[in-house]
């Protein structure tokens, strides 16, 4: 008894000391508060929204680092990305977030750990299968007469094992895992006017399963871009049973019948476009009454919204809902402005579409050292409402820097890492999970040569 005695004792003074040390480590974090509070309202009357300013608000301009959110622990939380660039490259980048209880002054920071050269001379396109712990990447092969796809092992520590690497025809810039448990790979091949399939085995080996190539009867109405098929991206539906192509030079979205067993695809009517919109990317979104697929077009920088309709004999009509430029508004875009890419949040409340070469904001200097202020181009969030499938435009934010080619939102959609082709710079950008508005820039990683996709490690519900 009286050694429990002195337990309770030790215990109840251990308690008191962290009552006061919690006293006063929120008194100091308060009066810090009010100081920065008031100095922020004396300057409010000059403040400007995201649209109207130069800058983005962002929350550091308010409170000091480390501040906002009011706990004590100091610890830290991490996720690492993969970064491909047409310099050769696939980087492996650590992402660490202070503990939302730090009151430090901890700030995140984005270091490399690692970088591989075993895809190719060009990598486009990054694909991770988490559950194997599978990288793919693809080598569009700009300068060569083949791309390729190649297979890495994605080591704890984040580092990347070669597995195996297959030559394909040129021009590869996307893929879409399918077939049961995820065993293939479908690729639309840009320069090479091409869709392909490539199986895998559980230790990554690759192994090539169709071709088809496509040519053109006569140049679309935009003949610098349109003079041959350009299949851009492969999406896997939501039923695991059909692959589309939006293809940039035939003004089609190529739709197939994908055997999960074969990992065959067999080409069923398209899905016709206006002429040369130039279709890039597709997103889907699946509600309990309806299943909506939005397409984004380059050369019109322009959003459709269709209902899309499954047929009993097997195949897909699309009912068009919408057709709107890429910033919800007719407004005067520069010359060769080109959209990019289109994501639905994890969530299904929000869309975000990229769009480059506008530059239409001017932010400050990622380098403190640096005055200069850098060029931006935007990404667009809109709302979905789930019974129409209709946008709503909620905001335009700074990307980070120019050309916005490929950017991911993390799983728990807190987080969106934005790859600038143009600035070769990785940018993680704060995110409301509740508003969808983008906040904060958290970090961001200088990286060599053209960036081409940025990807979370991460775990996202499959479709098959």
């Amino acid at each position: 008894m009286a050694k429990a005695g002195h337990v309770l004792i030790a215990s109840v003074r251990r308690l008191s000391l962290r009552v006061v040390s919690v006293g006063v480590t929120f008194l100091l974090v308060f009066l810090i508060l009010i100081r920065q509070l008031t100095r922020f309202s004396v300057g409010a009357s000059d403040s400007q929204s995201i649209d109207n300013s130069e800058y983005p608000t962002m929350w550091k301009g308010i409170f000091p680092a480390g501040l906002l959110s009011l706990g004590l622990a100091g610890s830290a939380s991490a996720t690492l990305l993969y970064v491909a660039s047409y310099a050769g490259t696939v980087t492996t980048l650590r992402l660490t977030l202070p503990n939302d209880d730090s009151v430090d002054g901890t700030a995140a920071t984005l270091e490399t750990v690692s970088n591989s050269t075993g895809c190719g001379p060009n990598p486009s396109w990054l694909t991770l299968d988490y559950s194997k712990n599978i990288l793919f990447c693809l080598d569009e092969g700009l300068n060569d007469p083949y791309g390729g796809v190649a297979s890495f092992h994605v080591n704890d520590d984040g580092t990347l094992t070669t597995l195996n690497r297959l030559e394909v025809i040129q021009g590869p810039v996307s893929i879409a895992e399918f077939g049961a448990g995820g065993h293939g790979l479908a690729l639309a091949h840009y320069s090479g006017s091409s869709v392909s399939v490539v199986g895998f085995d559980p230790e990554g080996a690759l192994t090539l399963v169709q071709n088809e190539t496509y040519t053109l009867a006569a140049p679309g109405p935009n003949a610098d871009r349109q003079e041959a098929p350009h299949p851009h991206e492969a999406i896997l539906d939501p039923t695991a049973s059909y692959v589309l192509v939006p293809d940039l030079g035939a003004d089609e979205v190529r739709i197939y019948q994908a055997d999960e067993t074969t990992l065959g695809l067999a080409p069923i009517a398209p899905l016709s476009v206006r002429p040369g919109s130039g279709p890039r990317h597709g997103t889907w979104l699946v509600t309990p009454e309806k299943t909506y697929f939005y397409l984004i077009s380059e050369l019109a920088n322009a959003i459709t919204g269709y209902e899309t309709i499954y047929n009993d004999d097997k195949t897909l009509s699309f009912n068009e809902i919408f057709y709107i430029p890429t910033h919800g508004e007719n407004i005067t875009l520069p010359e060769g402005t080109g959209a990019a890419e289109i994501v639905v949040s994890p969530d299904g409340k929000f869309l975000i579409a990229s769009s480059r070469w506008e530059n239409s904001f001017t932010i400050a200097n990622f380098d403190p050292n640096n005055s200069t202020l850098i060029p931006s181009d935007p990404l667009i969030t809109f709302s979905i409402d789930h019974a129409t499938g209709k946008l709503t435009k909620v905001q335009e934010f700074p990307a980070g820097g120019s050309g916005p080619r490929h950017f991911s939102i993390s799983a728990d959609g807190t987080l969106v890492a934005s790859a600038l082709q143009a600035d070769g710079r990785v940018v993680i950008i704060k995110r409301d999970v509740e508003t969808g508005l983008l906040g904060d820039y958290v970090a961001y990683a200088d990286i060599e040569g053209e960036l081409t996709a940025a990807i979370f490690r991460e775990e996202y519900p499959t479709y098959y």
